[in-house]
């Protein structure tokens, strides 16, 4: 990445050693120090703590969101909560960069390199922002793509099992997990997945509905949405939300918390703009109503658990897949998931990539016990089609893991595939 900089007698800043010149300033970071070490004639450079400073985005404050599930919907609700608290934030996450409400890119990494981040803050610096609310994936924590970052508060929502494939063993993911809360940082954990990691107690608050905690869900009802009554010290608030399901009131718990404890409002204040965020796109999204289809970014077993396990009061029939080049061991997990919460299960494709698309779906059947409700197909959008034909007025039809995603990534090419696009156009066929 190469930015204009216009400071210290140098045209440009860059963070890879390939695009140096006499006019370009060398950011060093944790991920190019190897590429700097192996470079003859050393340049002149400058540290990401450095940039902070002569940029001044110490004085915005910076809030990061990780867990293995909900940091998409738990940023964007902060974000949207602090907008109607008449705040300026800006959000940075998967579903792109947003400032004051406009967005400035598309879809990026969860967490992009310290020094696309650093731009970021330096837009939201200059467009007014006091707020920059951001996911941290475990490959950052774990790179350290956010080096030098003085967090005005993290959020934990929750860990159990992903990216395997990366970190090799739960207990590893774990530990990367929790090196993100190590520090005196103000934090906001969640007090029912609190044995999940470790943590510094210090500046710690905590959110809970089963568990006794600093913002604790008192009672709530999960039909035709989230109606929830919460107490935060002494005060006591209520809250409606248009979103589905036990998860989502976890995420809009952590999102209430962090927004009083970022604002100092009082909890009956913040509560009275929640019924204003609708969710997020793919993110239990319903597509339609009539016949009840829901479609979700779940790809993981414990995702799967969540949001199906959200709509046990329903029969509930699954389409989903597993990535290629992805955790293995997950696969059989995910499917032993499906069979257990669904009256009937369709395997087929997500995103396969490199790997052979009929070698995942038996991956994905292994952990099926019971396959007399089971059918698998490696076309997506049939699988899409054999489900809604089959699908009865009582049933919910919930197609799980690919969200507001428009491709499907196969042999390195990205095709367009869309599910909402697909379920729309067969049932206005049918």
């Amino acid at each position: 990445m190469k930015l204009d900089y216009n400071l210290d007698g140098y045209s440009y800043l860059t963070d890879d050693s390939s695009k140096l010149d006499k006019d370009t300033l060398f950011l060093l970071t944790a991920q190019n120090q190897k590429y700097f070490d192996k470079l003859e004639d050393k340049p002149s450079f400058i540290t990401p703590k450095d940039l902070i400073l002569k940029w001044g985005l110490d004085t915005i404050k910076s809030v990061g969101v990780t867990g293995t599930n909900g940091k998409t919907t738990v940023t964007a609700s902060i974000y949207s909560f602090l907008l109607d608290l008449g705040k300026k934030v800006a959000l940075q996450g998967t579903r792109g960069f947003f400032v004051n409400e406009e967005r400035m890119e598309e879809k990026i990494m969860t967490t992009p390199s310290i020094l696309e981040t650093l731009n970021h803050q330096k837009i939201a610096k200059d467009r007014g922002c006091r707020y920059f609310i951001m996911e941290v994936s475990s490959h950052a924590i774990d790179q350290n793509r956010i080096e030098d970052i003085e967090f005005a508060l993290k959020v934990h929502t929750n860990v159990t099992s992903d990216h395997l494939d990366y970190h090799q063993t739960v207990e590893e993911y774990r530990a990367v997990k929790s090196r993100f809360f190590a520090d005196e940082a103000p934090k906001l954990l969640n007090k029912d997945d609190i044995k999940n990691i470790t943590y510094n107690p210090k500046n710690a608050q905590s959110y809970g509905v089963d568990e006794p905690a600093t913002f604790k869900v008192q009672a709530f009802s999960l039909t035709n949405g989230i109606v929830a009554g919460v107490k935060h010290l002494s005060k006591e608030a209520s809250f409606t939300s248009p979103m589905v399901g036990l998860f989502n009131l976890f995420n809009l718990m952590a999102s209430i918390g962090a927004t009083v404890m970022l604002t100092g409002k009082s909890i009956e204040e913040v509560c009275e703009v929640v019924l204003n965020f609708a969710g997020v796109a793919g993110r239990m999204e319903v597509v339609s109503s009539d016949p009840l289809v829901i479609v979700d970014f779940a790809h993981t077993d414990d995702g799967m658990v969540q949001v199906l396990d959200s709509m046990k009061d329903r029969d509930v029939v699954v389409v989903f897949g597993a990535g290629g080049n992805r955790d293995r061991t997950k696969r059989a997990r995910m499917g032993a998931v499906a069979s257990k919460f669904a009256k009937k299960v369709f395997v087929t494709s997500d995103n396969p990539r490199d790997e052979d698309p009929a070698q995942i779906i038996k991956d994905i059947l292994k952990g099926i016990k019971d396959q007399s409700n089971v059918r698998a197909m490696v076309d997506r959008a049939f699988a899409i089609q054999e489900a809604l034909k089959e699908l009865k007025k009582d049933e919910v039809l919930m197609i799980l893991g690919k969200g507001d995603e428009d491709y499907m990534e196969i042999k390195g090419n990205k095709i367009h595939f869309d599910d909402r696009e697909v379920v729309r156009l067969l049932l206005e066929k049918m």
